[in-house]
């Protein structure tokens, strides 16, 4: 008798109902662990990104001051474009925009440095921006500089970051630079750029805190008060109120004059964020205060 040949392979039954609820959940329970996984190293990319950003402002400031003997100023108004003498951008007190425009020599944008306002004005600098909120990005509407530069609309490249401080006791102060003597604090606890509060909904919009840009003298562009305490960004109708503030979860990314970068959290007492930002108020800070 002739034995069957039967096949080395047992049929296995199709997957049950019960099998592909659980396999489902099985997959449903990694993807929610895997996204926020994903998102905390996205955001640490992105927030020692930032921290890079401003580490190297904060060495574009000694720079200058190496170089000036004094740190760029906070320039004129915002309705002041870069102005320039003999086709060379002007320095110190003389120069109207403000103190991200002038340090441009310091951060490789000399080229946008000497190309002249209207140049100067709409090129986005990456050094400029936190990739937590945003990729480099202009805004453009009518020319309100006083006077025109084109008497058309004009292209303004923005700015993430705010130099301290609004009250005018700050490193960066309006019309006058300040030299590093009159730092009377130390270099090591006086803030000197930190990031700033924005409305996210109206980003890529003009907006009273977020138009003129990074090139913008005496303004809520460029310049924020340490009186008040910074936050978290936000979806509403109004501005930034002056703050400091970011898109970060644990507080904003600083540099102070040693060119050192801190994160400050949210729930800093006003009080010693306003001592952070005074140059010369007499109160000796300990990083471990904030």
């Amino acid at each position: 008798m002739i034995p069957v040949r039967r096949s080395g392979f047992a049929r296995r039954p199709a997957f049950t109902l019960i099998e592909m609820l659980v396999v489902i959940a099985i997959i449903a329970v990694l993807l929610g662990l895997l996204v926020p996984a994903v998102q905390k190293v996205r955001e640490y990319a992105d927030q020692t990104t930032c921290q890079s950003n401003l580490r190297q402002i904060g060495l574009a400031f000694q720079t200058h001051h190496g170089q000036h003997k004094y740190f760029p100023s906070g320039g004129w108004d915002w309705f002041s474009p870069p102005n320039y003498v003999n086709g060379i951008p002007a320095v110190g007190a003389q120069q109207q925009a403000g103190w991200a425009f002038q340090l441009l020599p310091f951060l490789e944008g000399q080229t946008t440095w000497r190309a002249g306002p209207v140049i100067a004005v709409a090129t986005p600098q990456p050094t400029y921006f936190c990739p937590t909120r945003r990729s480099p990005q202009t805004v453009t509407y009518a020319d309100e500089y006083t006077p025109p530069l084109t008497g058309g609309d004009v292209t303004h490249a923005l700015c993430d970051y705010g130099a301290s401080n609004w009250e005018g006791t700050g490193v960066v102060r309006r019309y006058t630079p300040v030299k590093m003597a009159e730092v009377t604090d130390g270099l090591s606890t006086t803030l000197f750029v930190s990031e700033k509060r924005l409305n996210l909904s109206n980003l890529g919009k003009p907006q009273p805190d977020d138009n003129e840009g990074y090139t913008a003298g005496w303004d809520e562009d460029t310049i924020r008060s340490t009186a008040r305490a910074p936050m978290r960004d936000y979806y509403v109708s109004y501005d930034g109120e002056r703050r400091f503030g970011s898109s970060h979860f644990r507080g904003v990314n600083a540099v102070f004059g040693d060119a050192s970068v801190r994160v400050i959290s949210y729930t800093i007492d006003p009080t010693l964020f306003s001592y952070l930002g005074n140059k010369s108020d007499g109160h000796a800070l300990d990083a471990g205060d904030y």
